[in-house]
């Protein structure tokens, strides 16, 4: 009764990974328990956890082929509009976000377009907000409920409100990833989007971990641009800026559980050293109590179970 924070289902969003063909459910080996799912395997695993009470899915997309154009992020068929469709069709109250990035359609893995030099590549700003805004729309096309752009490129956010408004999707809020920090917390998700750079890092366009009021900078120019939704990424690590975040602006705000720490919850629960389930409610009630209204979690479907 005297509990001053509380968890709920209804906070929680599962980020899940597709990809194209029948059956496949292809383990992620650093992350137990979650898989890259052809269309069929996506609509079992998000009817399970909309079953469980999860209200809402966060859809990544794996192409069968890459290129310097990302030209498979906004197919009017790409994988993800497949899925979209496809959810919206069966599971018509399931909240459906996209995350709006290139860097798993992009051959060398960044999330922009690349300039080359004799020695390096540099991202282009600019001419990437064109493909963002496009990838957008197309999902916002297919029936997406809400767009999330990750990628971190200044001024997309503006970008997408303008190509969404002016294709009608006015109503499509954004969810901007606007406080999305440079983390080694990312490692397993690489693996499961297939989306590691082939060369350098991605230093250039998240953020130093170092720095904590070009957080609140960051944030501000994403709700300028039209965000609806902000996001602190990664969560844990970074609870400070979370409540900074939802202290400064009171927005909406959204944790990203990200990959790794539900990777070693999972590797500590599996040799015996932790409780996974009271210390995976421990950890999404700390971002509970620094100002996150939404949750994004890989173990978003066995949480729902457990708080049951």
């Amino acid at each position: 009764m005297v509990s001053e924070t509380r968890l709920s289902s209804a906070q929680l969003v599962l980020p899940l990974f597709v990809r194209s063909g029948r059956k496949q459910r292809r383990p992620i080996h650093a992350m137990p328990g979650v898989f890259q799912l052809s269309p069929d395997e996506l609509l079992r695993e998000a009817a399970a956890a909309h079953s469980a009470g999860v209200p809402a899915v966060l859809l990544f997309g794996i192409p069968d082929r890459k290129d310097a154009r990302a030209s498979g992020a906004y197919a009017a068929n790409g994988i993800v509009q497949q899925a979209v469709r496809l959810l919206k069709k069966e599971l018509p109250h399931l909240l459906v976000i996209t995350d709006v990035c290139l860097c798993e359609y992009m051959e060398h893995g960044h999330c922009g377009i690349i300039q080359r030099g004799r020695t390096e590549g540099r991202v282009l700003n600019d001419p990437s907000l064109k493909l963002l805004a496009q990838t957008a729309a197309s999902h916002a096309a297919a029936g997406a409920d809400i767009v999330a752009p990750s990628d971190m490129m200044d001024g997309r956010v503006r970008a997408i409100r303008e190509r969404l408004d002016r294709e009608g999707f006015a109503d499509t809020p954004i969810m901007s990833y606007a406080a999305k920090f440079a983390s080694a917390f990312y490692g397993p998700f690489r693996e499961a989007a297939e989306s590691a750079p082939k060369f350098g890092d991605r230093r250039s366009y998240q953020m130093d971990g170092a720095n904590a009021r070009e957080a609140l900078r960051e944030v501000a120019m994403d709700i300028d641009e039209g965000a609806d939704i902000v996001m602190v990424k990664p969560a844990l690590a970074y609870l400070d800026i979370l409540h900074r975040v939802k202290t400064e602006f009171g927005y909406p705000t959204a944790a990203y559980s990200v990959s790794a720490e539900y990777s070693m919850v999972k590797a500590a629960a599996a040799n015996g050293w932790i409780d996974e389930r009271a210390v995976t409610i421990e950890s999404l009630l700390a971002m509970r109590r620094a100002g996150a209204d939404i949750l994004i979690t890989y173990a978003a479907t066995d949480v729902a179970k457990w708080l049951r």
